[in-house]
């Protein structure tokens, strides 16, 4: 399992929210560029990157600055937030960004997330963010009809590899990841299942590890100290 420390970008600077709720954004490191140099000190090989502003806004904000930042982080790296067409998609892969993350696209317009994977295969994901099993896009603020199992099996049809599922109600909260959730969708597709959302503790990156996840996102308890990053890291290597 692969540990990929979060940062995520608002107002070009480097914050956390709870429960996806952008009124709660606190500034939680001195910039973007120096928690990503913490990351890379720490052991990580990846990090998982967000723009709120864009995901907020449906477009391209802070893009420039992120992939500025991913180039001078030296790691592999993935994004999302307001990728909302192939013109956005191509200008973070064609910028040295490992992986494309579509999230509200998924749900919106799946045309785009089948043309994107028909042309960039393995480097497009799809995230699935969902409040009481029903996906939500647009940044979190409208709700669907779509469960999330329900949505994750029309992208593994689509040729969708990877998917970053989150628990919104665990978002922030440094209150655990919704295990239940993430076994029933190890269990329903295929795709490599990376957790998001209420990691707190090392405990947490043992449970995920147990349930065979492919990768878990590490935020605000970074962040916090209540987790540190080079033993997430190391525990990943010694835990089956």
């Amino acid at each position: 399992m692969i540990i990929l420390p979060a940062i995520d970008i608002k107002d070009g600077n480097c914050v956390r929210l709870v429960k996806g709720d952008y009124g709660t954004a606190q500034k939680v490191c001195e910039s973007p560029y120096a928690a990503a140099a913490q990351f890379a000190e720490a052991g990580a090989e990846w990090m998982h990157m967000v723009d709120l502003d864009g995901a907020k806004d449906a477009r391209l904000v802070n893009a420039d600055l992120i992939a500025d930042v991913a180039k001078a982080s030296g790691l592999k790296v993935e994004v999302g937030g307001g990728i909302r067409d192939m013109k956005a998609v191509e200008y973070y892969l064609s910028r040295g960004i490992d992986r494309v993350i579509l999230g509200s696209a998924a749900v919106k317009n799946q045309q785009l997330v089948i043309d994107a994977v028909g042309e960039y295969g393995g480097r497009i994901a799809v995230g699935i963010d969902a409040k009481d099993g029903m996906v939500r896009a647009e940044g979190w603020l409208d709700s669907s009809d779509i469960h999330y199992i329900e949505l994750a099996k029309r992208m593994e049809d689509v040729g969708v590899q990877t998917i970053i599922f989150t628990d919104i109600d665990q978002d922030g909260t440094l209150a655990g990841p919704n295990l239940k959730q993430l076994d029933d969708l190890v269990h329903e597709v295929s795709c490599n299942i990376i957790a998001s959302g209420g990691v707190a503790v090392l405990k947490d990156i043992v449970n995920l590890s147990d349930l065979d996840v492919y990768g878990a996102i590490c935020g605000k308890a970074i962040y916090s100290g209540t987790l540190d990053l080079k033993q997430a890291i190391e525990i990943t290597k010694v835990v089956k």
